[in-house]
């Protein structure tokens, strides 16, 4: 198995752990809780973030040179989905997971 840097290791984590949240978060708390929490750019948001963070934890652990690519679309789409979550409310959880991976992805993709 090749090598993963420290700083890498960490920025899997962090996309694990958003992929998990958003996941989670959208098929039992939004759906739950239905209203603005269910609106379709919403929710679609939520989950394009889940799997842009699944997606970028898979080519780090993979080795791949794309992971780059990758961790700057995921930043990005984390930041969105943490600006939304804020907007929508009683969302805590989701906006801090989004916004750690952000920051972990971002430094990746420099």
């Amino acid at each position: 198995m090749h090598h993963l840097s420290e700083e890498m290791q960490a920025c899997i984590e962090q996309c694990l752990k958003c992929y998990a949240t958003c996941l989670s978060m959208a098929s039992g708390h939004c759906l739950e809780a239905g209203g603005e929490h269910v609106e379709p750019k919403h929710f679609r948001l939520m989950l394009a973030c889940a799997e842009m963070c699944r997606a970028s934890a898979h080519l780090m652990l993979l080795g791949s040179p794309q992971h780059r690519q990758s961790c700057a679309a995921c930043a990005e789409i984390c930041r969105e989905c943490a600006e939304d979550c804020e907007r929508v409310g009683d969302m805590e959880a989701c906006v801090a997971a989004c916004r750690a991976c952000a920051e972990s992805c971002r430094a990746m993709a420099a």
